[in-house]
């Protein structure tokens, strides 16, 4: 793996992650085709598109109230709330920049679902995408739709049971650099059979794959010679675990974040440790149980994958 740092232009400014109010919520009422119009993933606009890259990541909860202040305390965000009909939502932006989106969907009576941080992958073609996601034995959760100024995305489900979202910008796609503190890094695919897992992927988003280590159940999927996502077998003997994905925001202190976590009320699922790289990782739960990952990733080292 060949690394070299990419940086967006001076001066440019990415407005992107407008809030998908209905996508992100699989059992969403039909009233949700009524979208309001949303900010564009680009602006201005541009012709560039990274099918397979993640392009948004967007946080289902039961309570806002409580998200924000966590995440405003650990990583510095500040958050913009809307309301559609009875829906809460709030972009939340770093020095200016829109890094996440959080959408308020309260549990129903005797309703057990944990709250989720789901990722928004480019595709060109969301209709075309989540026919071949069912021919290959994965589901349609909530099927493909329109946002005005946004563009088309759909809710899947691969074949093990992982809940992922595509879009097809109308706008273009963010050019690739390497995030800073406080942003997404990386996402992780955690499942029993990670070569089927990727296989699917590779199928759907026409992802290189590649093999972190020899005879290691850990891949890589690659788009554009960028390195988009890992592809993980269960840890330990877990195998009877759920699939899931898992997104990463990078920290300058990992040790740091897991404690700044605890103290605003969350939970700390998997311990600091170094990871294949040697860099300092840790999986987290705000207090609500949503879990993502903090990950330490040094300024030397890009996501480019040299051929």
């Amino acid at each position: 793996m060949t690394m070299a740092v990419k940086r967006p232009k001076a001066g440019r400014i990415l407005r992107w992650g407008a809030i998908m109010l209905c996508a992100a919520i699989p059992a969403a009422p039909p009233a949700c085709a009524e979208a309001p119009h949303l900010p564009a993933l680009v602006e201005p606009a541009s012709s560039e598109h990274h099918p397979g890259k993640i392009v948004f990541v967007q946080l289902v909860t039961p309570d806002l109230a409580t998200a924000k202040p966590f995440y405003a305390g650990l990583f510095g965000w500040t958050f913009h709330d809307g309301q559609f009909g009875s829906t809460l939502y709030a972009d939340a932006t770093l020095e200016n920049r829109l890094v996440a989106g959080l959408v308020q969907r309260p549990l129903q009576q005797n309703e057990q679902r944990q709250p989720l941080w789901l990722g928004f992958f480019s595709t060109r073609d969301v209709d075309a995408t989540a026919k071949a996601a069912v021919q290959q034995g994965g589901k349609v959760l909530f099927e493909p739709h329109d946002i005005p100024d946004l563009g088309r995305e759909a809710v899947l489900e691969d074949p093990q049971g992982a809940v992922f979202a595509v879009l097809a910008s109308g706008s273009g796609d963010p050019p690739d650099y390497l995030a800073g503190a406080g942003e997404w890094i990386w996402s992780s695919l955690i499942t029993p059979g990670p070569d089927s897992a990727a296989a699917f992927y590779q199928t759907l988003l026409g992802y290189d794959v590649f093999e972190a280590e020899p005879d290691a159940a850990h891949l890589i999927v690659s788009s554009d010679n960028y390195a988009r996502a890992s592809v993980n077998g269960m840890p330990g003997k877990a195998d009877h675990g759920h699939p899931h994905w898992l997104n990463f925001v990078r920290v300058a202190d990992a040790e740091a974040a897991a404690a700044k976590a605890v103290s605003l009320g969350g939970k700390v699922l998997v311990k600091v440790h170094p990871d294949r790289d040697g860099n300092m990782i840790a999986v987290l739960a705000d207090p609500l149980g949503a879990p993502f990952g903090v990950l330490e990733w040094p300024e030397s080292d890009s996501k480019v994958i040299g051929r």
